[in-house]
């Protein structure tokens, strides 16, 4: 599934000390360097372990340094990677699969069947810390035959493939890492990606140097400088003096304000990102009226057109209108009367509020930690007063795996291959480590949904979960994210729907 395939001011620490790394568009033009100013930090360069392998955010680190066993277009069209065909049996009980030949590691290796097959196992082994390990363990019996690889479904799943462009989903070297172990692939990642790592120094910068020997040719710049620039104001300052010539996720004010300015330019691309509000099962959450309330008193559209410019489109449940299983019959309106009455059936009022904290972002998302003081501010008016924590992304995914998220936790949640499995499925399931929610209906609901053969049973099973969700209100969406991106005029940009930053499809212009 992908969208629509079918149908100077103020620089931040990291930034200041590489201010001389700004291009002149002369040598942009020629190809030479590009800089980049991201929204995060790069927190491990191993794409398949840890908290960071399920950030949406940063795989365009590794996209860039690593290949996919399927890669994706910007339209999220799965297409040939490492693996140039792959598929199941008639009955589903074997896998195959054929990787790409002439494919070459940085470090001068060839890319072998055998490091498919290393990867794959790796990732399906709980030992390794692979989060989504329960996909990959799924296959196994793995056998080499030439350049084809062929396998036993243990256990169906239904989205394998779908998982094999998305978060995880990256082959590395057997025998370079079986020889630096995880502390020295660490300090010296090889890929086989479109760039090398050249120099990497955490929480300022990392520099890419262009992998000349690229199966997917050579790219269009020979170095690529990404500053780790967290601060939204900060990257906006980064663009205007020129010192990056590229960078994303700033207020939608400021994006106008910059693409109309000489020398620069902008897109603004529909992504399958969406914002949405965790609900945790402890304190007041427990209380049925509390959660419908507190949606309810949201006005989705409002937030949208004044935060954000109109750019956003609001949802009334965890799948975007181009995810496989969206249902647009789900509704759970803006209705602040309904939510003073819920509250008041539980025994609270604007004199008598309840109360709850919720932690947010600030500056990760374009207005995020702005639109969570709007929305406290219209749960003030129906009876809920509600505390604001902010903390960095990587707390966040700390926090949620530990199931200690507040009462409420605004996130961003990426879906790029539009299952619902990857949506509803994981932010749902109780058991899962990316869900506060332990609620035993949910879970009951999506079980048997995990292995459904049935495509058409599979979607329509999970819109029976989401209506469930959405008549309990088990968590609250907000919006499908419009994600800006400015540039140098002198560059040229493709935005990929998955929000992934990739130097790769970057050019002069």
């Amino acid at each position: 599934m992908t969208i629509d395939r079918r149908n100077i001011l103020k620089l931040g620490a990291a930034s200041a000390g590489l201010l001389a790394l700004g291009v002149p568009s002369s040598v942009i033009a020629q190809g030479k360097d590009l800089t980049i100013a991201y929204n995060v930090n790069l927190p491990s360069w191993d794409p398949t372990v840890g908290p960071s392998a399920v950030n949406p955010t940063i795989q365009g680190f590794y996209q860039s340094v690593f290949d996919q066993y399927i890669a994706q277009e910007p339209d999220l069209e799965l297409v040939p990677g490492i693996l140039t065909e792959w598929g199941w049996n008639d009955d589903r009980s074997k896998i195959s699969m054929t990787v790409r030949e002439g494919v070459v590691w940085h470090n001068g290796d060839p890319l072998t069947p055998e490091d498919v097959v290393w990867s794959l196992e790796r990732a399906g082994n709980p030992d390794t810390g692979n989060p989504i390990q329960f996909v990959w363990s799924k296959v196994g019996n793995f056998a080499i035959e030439g350049n084809t690889i062929t396998a036993d479904v243990l256990s169906f799943e239904p989205t394998l493939f779908k998982w094999m462009g998305f978060l995880t989903g990256y082959v590395l070297p057997k025998k370079y890492f079986e020889e630096v172990g995880q502390e020295g692939f660490e300090a010296k990642p090889v890929g086989s990606g479109p760039y090398m790592v050249e120099r990497f120094e955490r929480n300022a910068f990392v520099r890419l140097k262009a992998n000349e020997k690229y199966w997917g040719g050579k790219p269009a710049f020979d170095t690529v400088t990404i500053k780790f620039v967290t601060d939204a104001s900060s990257r906006v300052a980064e663009v205007e003096s020129g010192a990056s010539d590229v960078t994303l996720e700033i207020p939608y004010e400021e994006f106008d304000r910059l693409k109309a300015k000489d020398g620069l330019d902008g897109t603004t691309t529909p992504i399958s990102d969406i914002g949405m509000i965790f609900l945790n099962d402890i304190e007041v959450m427990t209380d049925r009226n509390v959660r419908l309330a507190a949606h309810h008193a949201i006005d989705k559209q409002l937030l949208i057109d004044r935060l954000l410019r109109g750019y956003g489109v609001a949802i009334d449940t965890l799948q975007t209108p181009q995810y496989d299983a969206y249902d647009p019959t789900i509704k759970v309106g803006y209705d602040a009367e309904k939510a003073t009455a819920l509250l008041a059936a539980s025994g609270y009022s604007p004199d008598n509020p309840v109360k709850f904290k919720i932690q947010t972002t600030r500056g990760f998302k374009p207005k995020d930690y702005e639109m969570i003081q709007a929305i406290v501010g219209m749960w003030r008016k129906v009876g809920i007063e509600a505390e604001i924590e902010v903390y960095e992304i990587a707390k966040h995914y700390e926090l949620r795996a530990a199931d200690t998220l507040a009462p409420a936790a605004f996130y961003n949640w990426g879906n790029s291959i539009g299952d619902p499995s990857t949506s509803t499925g994981f932010a749902m399931f109780g058991p899962s480590p990316h869900s506060v929610w332990d609620g035993e209906d949910v879970i009951n609901a999506i079980a048997p949904l995990w292995g459904e053969p049935d495509e058409a049973k599979r979607i329509a099973g999970y819109k029976a979960v989401d209506k469930l969700i959405a008549e309990e209100g088990y968590v609250i969406p907000i919006l499908q994210y419009v994600q800006p991106i400015i540039h140098s005029s002198a560059v040229s940009v493709v935005p990929h729907v998955s929000g992934a930053l990739l130097p790769y499809s970057m050019k002069p212009a």
